[in-house]
């Protein structure tokens, strides 16, 4: 099929033009666990609609319908990218999220800390534990994926977390123990951002940095999926179940309550905790 589609170019969100690869959309249908006939039908229904100049939105908003006619909780994994998007407006339950992704690498974790500096105190995302290591971790939420962090961010975040190790480093209970600043951020970086904070040693992640280690892959060895990733619940509902801080799909499968608090129940409520259930157990 590669052959026949060569000469297609699609225009992505940046407003960039790159030419359509049928083995990145198939690599991607491949990660939301789809089978390989559902991914072939995919591909071919995707390969009929091409023309020169066709979105990357279009492109997803096409494959994530025919996968979610196959198999909803593939398209909800499907749809990862755009679901940590919806985890807004205030921020704070991508700070929820991203403490429970690192709870899933063995971190203990605690949200919103106010914790002192060498000169002032600071109010931190999140605060992490693993052994020896603690990590300080500062979340930049975007709710459009052309937005990213310049170089700003990472020396704003920098300064703060220097101020807390200068402190930490003069109290002797913090001997031998290894601090290290974290910036998240759940689209990308800029150039010098990625280049200011590997020279500062402070720890960028972002859905694709660094190559290894990359937020997106973090989130698949975790297995964590956001209830804005589920095809079940419209958008109303999300917001409502966010702003009760249900941000886990594994919230709603261990208590189906949440969803009666909003005013779901009866057949409707069993769909949504059957997806819920199946995200959990992909």
């Amino acid at each position: 099929m590669e052959n026949n589609t060569k000469k297609k170019w699609v225009t992505k969100n940046s407003g960039d033009h790159a030419e359509f690869s049928e083995k990145k959309l198939r690599r991607s249908l491949e990660k939301s666990g789809a089978g390989e006939e559902d991914i072939q039908y995919i591909i071919f229904e995707i390969i009929k609609i091409l023309y020169q100049g066709i979105t990357t939105k279009e492109i997803y908003n096409k494959a994530f319908a025919l996968l979610k006619s196959k198999a909803r909780p593939f398209a909800a994994k499907y749809k990862l990218k755009k679901a940590l998007m919806e985890l807004g407006p205030s921020g704070f339950p991508f700070e929820k999220y991203i403490a429970e992704v690192l709870s899933h690498e063995g971190y203990s974790t605690k949200v919103g800390e106010i914790l002192q500096g060498n000169c002032v105190q600071h109010e931190v995302d999140i605060v992490g534990k693993k052994g020896k290591e603690y990590i300080v971790v500062e979340c930049k939420f975007h709710s459009d994926t052309r937005r990213f962090c310049d170089v700003k961010v990472p020396l704003y975040v920098n300064s703060r977390f220097l101020d807390l190790k200068e402190y930490w480093e003069r109290k002797p209970k913090n001997n031998g123990k290894n601090h290290n600043g974290w910036l998240v951020t759940n689209t990308r970086f800029s150039k010098d951002a990625i280049q200011y904070g590997t020279c500062a040693g402070l720890y960028l992640l972002s859905w694709d940095f660094p190559r290894k280690g990359s937020l997106k892959e973090r989130i698949d060895r975790s297995g964590v999926h956001p209830i804005t990733c589920m095809t079940t619940l419209t958008g109303k509902e999300k917001k409502r179940l966010l702003r009760k801080m249900v941000v886990l799909c594994k919230d709603i499968r261990n208590d189906e309550s949440v969803l009666t608090s909003i005013g779901i129940k009866g057949k409707r409520a069993k769909r949504i905790m059957e997806e819920a259930t199946a995200l959990y157990d992909i």
